[in-house]
């Protein structure tokens, strides 16, 4: 990892203890042009994390609140009619900006949650008829609580394919819970996070990235991996090939953390955990017999040949 995002990934650390290789995970999905899901209970850090990530880069923030109240013009943006200048005036929303938080996106209807798809693809929105582009980089993190929980609303497939990656916070262990009581009680948890980046920094690093050379029997197999999802019979519908070109490059974002300029079969094993499983449609049978994607997913990673 170079100085940079050694920087960068110590900052977020101050607020977020004990969560290195969730940091490292973000830090790749961001590197990789890719959007974040963070699925968890209330209270475990899923909002901090995402400020944590934007107070450290001089960037454009904005954050959504998501209600199921929100429409999606409280999203995108709207025109509106200025009477005395006799002129329509489009303003865009907090979704044009380049570090989106979507806090509680899942509490959104999904009529609201449907006004984030193409900014998410196409790095754009369209108000009234007006195309507006979004700045680089940009980076939408949704923060979701699990759907047993009251007044929540399933994310369609096309937002979920969306995001390159869903991750897990999950608790602290007994030492990090002391250290961060430690320093909640000294104050210093919730001091304010400096930018110790800049935005053309992070896409100075996105170009570096997309340098990172992938041999072919790598491509080949991450092809063969995302074709074993349609497969299986525990799944109704598999993985989609805009899921194949975001694995890659998260392949590519993974190697350039560690510091190589190539690729190895480990990337690519590594990031199918985090890019493959939330995009897997299962059947009805395997959802009555517990069968999860994840387990899908390990099973794949066992069943295809690793390229030597």
């Amino acid at each position: 990892m170079n100085e940079k995002l050694s920087l960068l990934k110590n900052n977020i650390g101050r607020r977020l203890i004990g969560k290195d290789e969730l940091v490292d995970l973000v830090l790749t999905a961001l590197l990789a042009g890719g959007h974040i899901l963070l699925e968890d209970v209330p209270g475990v850090g899923k909002t901090t994390l995402a400020r944590a990530l934007a107070d450290s880069i001089d960037a454009g923030f904005s954050r959504i609140q998501c209600t199921p109240d929100t429409m999606p013009g409280d999203i995108t943006g709207v025109t509106v009619y200025h009477m005395e200048k006799g002129v329509f005036e489009t303003m865009p929303g907090p979704v044009v900006n380049q570090i989106v938080l979507a806090d509680e996106l899942n509490r959104a209807t999904p009529k609201t949650q449907a006004a984030l798809l193409e900014a998410m693809e196409e790095r754009q929105v369209t108000i009234d008829g007006k195309t507006i582009p979004i700045p680089e980089p940009f980076l939408v993190i949704g923060t979701e609580n699990p759907m047993e929980m009251a007044g929540t609303y399933p994310l369609p497939e096309a937002q979920l394919d969306r995001f390159m990656m869903k991750l897990s916070v999950g608790y602290p262990s007994s030492e990090e819970a002391l250290r961060m009581a430690d320093e909640f009680l000294s104050g210093v948890l919730h001091e304010p996070t400096q930018a110790v980046l800049l935005a053309q920094d992070i896409l100075e690093m996105k170009q570096e990235v997309k340098q990172i050379t992938v041999h072919e029997d790598l491509v080949c197999y991450a092809r063969d991996l995302i074709e074993e999802t349609r497969r299986r019979r525990e799944v109704r519908f598999g993985a989609s090939p805009r899921a194949l070109l975001e694995l890659l490059r998260a392949s590519q974002a993974c190697a350039y953390l560690e510091g190589r300029d190539y690729c190895v079969p480990e990337d690519v094993r590594r990031m199918c955990r985090v890019v493959l499983p939330h995009r897997l449609i299962m059947t009805a049978d395997a959802r009555m017999n517990r069968t999860s994607a994840q387990q899908v997913v390990r099973e794949i990673l066992e069943h295809v040949r690793v390229p030597q």
